[in-house]
């Protein structure tokens, strides 16, 4: 025997009302990705771009790079040598410069005719072309407990701690991670 009740007859959704659903869904959809974004960008990556040439050949004038701000955020990672950091710039802190650490705190550095040396130890520095060193002298500079010692990869176009000393740690926020334009040099910075 069949069972001949009558199934609850529902009335087909009106056009309007799935048409604001489907909008609402899209609405929330939309809400989610940028607050996503908006936190990325806040305490993860921020994109940032390069100005200047004191960065060559690692950085060029123009390029588009992320930022990490999350790696040295909350202390979960010490600075290391040879880090590409974005910090303020002690002399005016509403300007940000990008440059590799060379010195950390208590370091020991010294430049002889281009020739950069921590604790008495030549630096070997294989991401410096010979085309961008410069012959410079600088006498011996203890790096102080907190601080950073900070230069451009292009020598001789680039004002970093030789010129107006170290960078104290709280100044540093983020260390240079990808490159994401111009396509041509898209990747991993090392």
């Amino acid at each position: 025997m069949e069972d001949t009740a009558a199934q609850p007859h529902h009335a087909p959704e009106s056009p309007t009302r799935a048409a604001l659903a489907r909008t609402l869904y899209w609405l929330r959809d939309l809400l989610l990705a940028v607050i996503i974004a908006v936190v990325v960008i806040l305490f993860l990556y921020r994109p940032v771009k390069v100005e200047g040439t004191s960065m060559m050949p690692a950085l060029k004038d123009q390029e588009r790079i992320f930022i990490n701000q999350f790696v040295y955020m909350f202390g979960l990672k010490d600075v290391q040598r040879y880090d590409m950091v974005v910090f303020w710039y002690p002399g005016d802190p509403t300007k940000s410069y990008i440059k590799r650490v060379i010195g950390m705190p208590g370091d020991l550095v010294e430049v002889q005719q281009g020739v950069v040396s921590v604790n008495g130890e030549v630096l070997p520095e294989n991401y410096v072309p010979e085309e961008y060193r410069d012959r410079n002298s600088m006498t011996p500079q203890r790096v102080p407990p907190g601080q950073y010692f900070v230069m451009g990869d292009h020598r001789s176009s680039s004002n970093d701690s030789r010129a107006w000393g170290a960078v104290p740690r709280r100044y540093i926020y983020g260390k240079a991670v990808f490159v994401y334009w111009p396509l041509d040099k898209l990747g991993v910075l090392r």
